[in-house]
């Protein structure tokens, strides 16, 4: 049987058991009621989060307070642990702005994006990160950001003529993709000997006042939205179907072929060709830079109908570029959230005339044709 103790309540004096929780003679409390547990505090936002495959690993699990393990998980319920991966947003000056998102399907974010504002320069990366290849989330973060650095560090001085300057971003635009390369090189270490090593795709656009100019390999996206005159995709989607119309194969044919959805350009451990095609264009007057990755234009593609959808949201929630990022971000999901949604957005300063190819698709058509992997379906990254 169980051993009993008699002691006193303290407010009457009368005898209780050590196990009584309230006093039978006066009703008095006779155990102290547990304090509150503070909660645990929000994480501060974070622009840059660390480059993590194991985001959480080592906290606390926010679901039953137990250990998160180091693949992201908790040891005791199995929750997915919070990550600063999952949700951040960017706003280097008030006319630039991002916002990177997990989406509503995948479990890890493996999109990423790096943006630098430095008066009338601005530079947009973004990243999206092959899902079919584990761990991509860390190429995709290491490449934004180092090709971010090598245009920040490397500006084209104010003493280069304008007639250069389209020719002398578009160099620097494949020196930074050589360095995103390199630095997912560096941080997927001894990942880059496996057969789906870590990779991902690149867009990345300079505004360098009126001056646009944007380099790619894959699929991610840089779209022109003025406030007057017609919106326009800039860059040309690295896919087997655009690699065959190129080449002049008709469109039907081209859509039906069995790598039309193909990444036929990539950055990684085995991506066969790291140069991108760039593109120059001067705006005239004001309007929307965006960058974006497929978890948005997947829902919306055309770029008219992306530039209505823009205006939409800019009436609704004013113009600031992180705020209306967000609000297309939040659109996404609505639509099902199926991927990583990542939105880039800013605006250039000043007139300019026309746009100047500098080495877009129409140059790379004589080039030989680029090994595809057919497993980087865009509709699944």
């Amino acid at each position: 049987m169980d051993h009993v103790v008699s002691v006193a309540c303290p407010a009457c004096g009368a005898a209780v058991h050590d196990s009584d929780r309230f006093c039978e003679g006066c009703g008095a409390a006779l155990v102290a009621p547990a304090a509150p547990a503070e909660p645990s505090p929000e994480p501060s936002p974070q622009p840059s989060p660390e480059p993590s495959a194991a985001d959480g690993a080592g906290a606390p699990c926010r679901s039953c307070g137990g250990v998160v393990a180091a693949d992201g998980y908790c040891e005791q319920c199995g929750a997915l642990a919070v990550s600063e991966r999952d949700h951040w947003s960017e706003r280097p000056a008030p006319h630039v702005g991002g916002v990177c998102d997990r989406g509503r399907r995948h479990a890890r974010n493996e999109d990423a994006m790096a943006l630098h504002a430095d008066g009338a320069l601005t530079a947009l990366v973004v990243c999206d990160g092959v899902s079919s290849a584990p761990d991509s989330d860390l190429a995709s973060l290491a490449a934004a950001r180092a090709a971010r650095d090598v245009l920040a560090a490397g500006a084209v001085p104010a003493t280069v003529t304008e007639a250069a300057r389209p020719a002398a971003w578009s160099a620097l635009l494949v020196d930074a993709a050589a360095a995103a390369d390199a630095a997912i090189r560096g941080a997927v270490g001894d990942r880059a000997g496996r057969a789906e090593p870590p990779s991902c795709t690149f867009v990345a656009a300079v505004v360098d006042g009126p001056l646009v100019v944007t380099g790619w390999l894959g699929d991610s996206r840089t779209y022109w939205l003025p406030d007057a005159g017609t919106p326009r995709q800039l860059s040309a989607d690295d896919s087997g179907a655009n690699e065959l119309i190129a080449r002049g194969v008709p469109r039907a044919q081209a859509e039906s072929s069995p790598t039309a959805h193909a990444i036929t350009r990539w950055l990684g451990p085995d991506a066969p060709d790291v140069v991108p095609q760039t593109t120059a264009t001067r705006t005239q007057g004001p309007g929307w830079v965006l960058v974006c990755s497929d978890g948005l234009w997947n829902y919306c593609s055309e770029a008219a109908d992306l530039d209505a959808l823009v205006r939409d949201v800019e009436a609704r929630v004013g113009s600031a570029p992180d705020a209306i990022a967000a609000e297309l971000v939040t659109w996404a999901n609505a639509q099902g959230g199926h991927d990583n949604i990542t939105v880039a957005l800013a605006r250039p300063t000043g007139d300019s005339l026309q746009a100047e190819p500098t080495g877009s698709a129409a140059n790379v058509e004589a080039a030989p044709p680029p090994a595809s992997r057919p497993d980087l379906d865009p509709t699944d990254r």
